[in-house]
């Protein structure tokens, strides 16, 4: 068996993986990452959120993202012909509303590229790369976990490491090892979806390039251009309503649904077969451990509907990655380094599944209404979007604030929250300002 050493292996080439492993090497550590699969490969997933671009531009992936041709996203247009989920029956998130600071766009992304593209990143940073490596075991001394075995062209490896990142996603390596894994029973969707080609956008009834995202009794519906040519479609679903019928016919009775969706589809052909996604919604209470640590789906994963998952699994990689290396320079300090971590990651799911949660209840509309007793309209909105689109670490965002105070939407066993933007923290004060300001406007003025 072939053996060497590193700072940190990292288990998974997705976005999480790839980003974790990324940071870590520009800090000038040793990296192994390993990703079973060879890349490229189908995943599903596609639209990114706009606090990505800060986030990737904090972090030196900014310009990478932004050359390689993806569909810009300046927005995202939530259809509800019930009138029961969103705020009227067609409501766009415009991402220029954000306010002041923020990037006003996203991309649409084809995930084969955009993971090969991150892998690629890693390995220019130093990280060693190895696709096609299936990891076996996780190798533990006592309680603590101090590296992984694997297999790569019939070949068996052990990389020894001080820390072992688990970028595993819904495969789940270390939540499946130590029973970690709980299902979230209430969002437990199924999801079927293609996609289509001869793409034209001037059968598109609202803006170029956003998400569409159409609610109606049993789920929701997406709609995602992810080349010129080619948009993705998929609809979500319980699974006894999956189960009532074949998912050819759900796929086609939901879609019908959402007349807007069907518009935008004129003149195009299914490029692929019908894909099933099961069992979407589940979390760990626990998501570190000694010489371990989890980032991304490996945790946590919530239904798709805001688009929020490579959001979350970047930022909590990047956070894992900037605290595994203070943990390296300061071994004294890295058990409560590690706990705050913990912590961090649950702050930011915690809310996106909030979000979740908002919207299946049909509670959203409910939410804003409180927010909006303690801000300004214009401030109002502002924090709407934000949230919409990415804003899941601000102790500021009124609406966030609502939706925390909702306890039959906890996630995770009670835990300490710890804020802080990961996309923008220069702004962090200047958020807090911006609550007390609008706090103090709504007071005196009444709006």
């Amino acid at each position: 068996m072939a053996k060497k050493s590193a700072d940190v292996v990292v288990i998974g080439g997705g976005p999480a993986g790839a980003v974790s492993a990324f940071v870590l090497a520009k800090q000038g550590h040793s990296v192994v990452l390993l990703e079973r699969d060879e890349f490229p490969r189908f995943h599903i997933g596609e639209s990114l959120l706009p606090y990505m671009m800060g986030l990737f531009d904090r972090i030196g992936l900014r310009e990478a993202l932004e050359t390689r041709g993806y569909v810009p996203k300046f927005g995202g247009e939530f259809i509800d012909p019930t009138e029961k989920k969103f705020f009227s029956g067609v409501f766009r998130a415009d991402f220029s509303k954000q306010g002041e600071g923020r990037f006003d766009r996203a991309f649409q992304v084809e995930r084969a590229r955009f993971d090969a593209m991150l892998v690629e990143e890693a390995g220019k940073a130093g990280a060693e790369v190895h696709l096609g490596a299936g990891v076996k075991d996780l190798l533990m001394e006592g309680d603590r976990m101090v590296g992984v075995s694997y297999e790569k062209d019939g070949e068996e490896h052990e990389v020894r490491a001080s820390y072992v990142i688990d970028a595993s996603g819904r495969s789940g390596r270390i939540a499946n090892k130590f029973g970690l894994r709980k299902t979230l029973e209430k969002l437990r969707m199924v999801g079927v979806f293609r996609h289509y080609e001869g793409l034209d956008e001037k059968h598109n009834l609202g803006a170029e390039g956003d998400i569409q995202v159409g609610a109606h009794n049993d789920g929701w519906v997406w709609a995602i251009p992810i080349s010129k040519e080619v948009i993705s479609v998929g609809t979500v679903m319980p699974r006894d309503v999956f189960r009532a019928t074949t998912p050819e016919a759900a796929f086609d009775e939901h879609l019908n649904r959402v007349p807007r969706i069907t518009a935008r589809l004129t003149g195009t052909r299914p490029s692929m077969d019908l894909k099933i996604e099961t069992d979407y919604c589940y979390h760990a209470d626990t998501v570190t451990g000694p010489g371990w640590v989890m980032v991304g789906d490996a945790g946590c994963f919530g239904d798709p509907m805001f688009s929020g998952g490579v959001l979350v699994a970047t930022a909590t990689a990047t956070r894992a990655a900037e605290t595994i290396d203070a943990a390296l320079k300061a071994p004294a300090d890295a058990d409560a380094l590690i706990d705050e971590y913990s912590n961090y990651f649950k702050t930011g799911y915690d809310t996106y599944i909030r979000l979740i949660h908002a919207f299946y209840d049909g509670e959203l509309v409910s939410v804003a209404a409180d927010a909006g007793r303690t801000t300004s309209r214009d401030a109002l909105e502002r924090y709407l979007i934000r949230l919409i689109g990415g804003d899941f670490w601000s102790e500021h965002n009124a609406v966030a604030q609502e939706m925390r105070r909702r306890p039959e939407w906890d996630t995770f066993a009670p835990f300490q929250r710890v804020f802080g933007c990961p996309s923008y923290p220069q702004l962090d004060e200047h958020d807090r300002k911006e609550r007390a300001e609008a706090r103090i406007l709504r007071v005196t003025t009444g709006q």
